[in-house]
């Protein structure tokens, strides 16, 4: 009897979660026209607390969808447009002289946000790019010898164009890594396109968007992600595609002990979403793209005919 009643009310749980995520997707996919898959992905990335990267032309819905997920997810929400004279203290914040006090007040920047959007990051020289470290890595940031906490959730959705484009700087790989995934929109399809043309403003959508979940409700969600199983069976799954981007020749050098961590966390993001008690190999060869194709680079990139990520799916059979 006790464990029936652990059954439903697990299940009732489940039902609640996924209530809440639909209406989350719900709402994003009014705004950001069929691309639901990468929406899939972003809120995966956010529910795992990591941080995103966004790659794309410009134009495409890069910065609609970062403020989209900001107001549906409740959170407050700062953009921080990149440029080449962007300045460290431009993002964290500065100290100011207080004269009658005879002291130094610091003045937090705008990364002191639930949600940063590093709008174009490669376009700030890496100076300025380093600015991002410490917050995405520690969840503060530190200024004249002093520490100052970030907000909790604290989240950062960074926009980058093609380093073909003039006037870009590329990340450095130890900044690509604190990226727990990296997606690209696209251009949409005939169809979708014609409803962007012909519909709303999609400025005007955002103004009128109202969150789809409180504070506690993407708690709740977030320590749902960790309480997602993941047997031994899958762990070896991840080792094994790992261990392959070490070993094969096609790569430059292999995926971190920090990535291998980031798959299994998006994996359980990605289940969660779907409602899924445990972490499935779909889970896992759902979200190795947008995980793992940033951190590695081919040896001949100039004539592969496929991304890193599918290189790994093809070559490890599921155990």
């Amino acid at each position: 009897m006790n464990r029936q009643a652990t059954a439903t009310e697990n299940e009732s749980e489940m039902t609640e979660q996924q209530r809440l995520v639909t209406a989350v997707l719900d709402q994003l996919n009014e705004i950001i026209l069929g691309k639901d898959y990468q929406l899939r992905l972003a809120l995966t990335c956010l529910l795992a607390q990591g941080h995103l990267l966004i790659e794309d032309l410009p134009g495409v819905g890069k910065t609609t969808l970062a403020h989209a997920l900001a107001r549906t997810l409740g959170l407050n929400y700062n953009r921080i447009q990149f440029t080449s004279d962007l300045l460290p203290a431009d993002v964290i914040g500065v100290s100011v002289y207080l004269r009658d006090d005879n002291r130094f007040e610091f003045h937090p920047g705008p990364i002191f946000s639930q949600v940063v959007l590093a709008d174009e990051v490669n376009r700030a020289t890496p100076k300025a790019q380093s600015a991002l470290l410490e917050a995405m890595e520690e969840n503060q940031v530190s200024a004249d010898g002093d520490s100052y906490p970030l907000p909790d959730p604290f989240f950062v959705i960074a926009t980058q164009n093609p380093v073909t484009h003039i006037g870009t700087y590329p990340l450095p790989e130890s900044q690509l890594d604190r990226f727990l995934m990296r997606i690209s929109l696209g251009f949409p399809s005939q169809d979708m396109e014609r409803r962007l043309i012909a519909g709303q403003d999609r400025r005007e959508l955002l103004s009128l968007l109202e969150p789809a979940l409180q504070a506690a409700h993407l708690k709740s969600l977030m320590d749902a992600v960790s309480s997602i199983h993941v047997s031994d069976l899958l762990l070896d799954y991840v080792q094994a595609l790992v261990a392959f981007t070490r070993e094969s020749p096609d790569f430059i050098h292999g995926l971190s002990p920090r990535a291998a961590i980031s798959i299994v966390s998006s994996s359980r993001a990605w289940a969660m979403i779907h409602g899924h008690p445990g972490v499935l190999p779909e889970d896992v060869q759902a979200i190795i793209p947008a995980v793992a194709n940033h951190r590695l680079r081919l040896r001949d990139e100039l004539n592969a005919s496929t991304e890193p990520g599918e290189l790994m799916l093809a070559a490890v059979s599921v155990p």
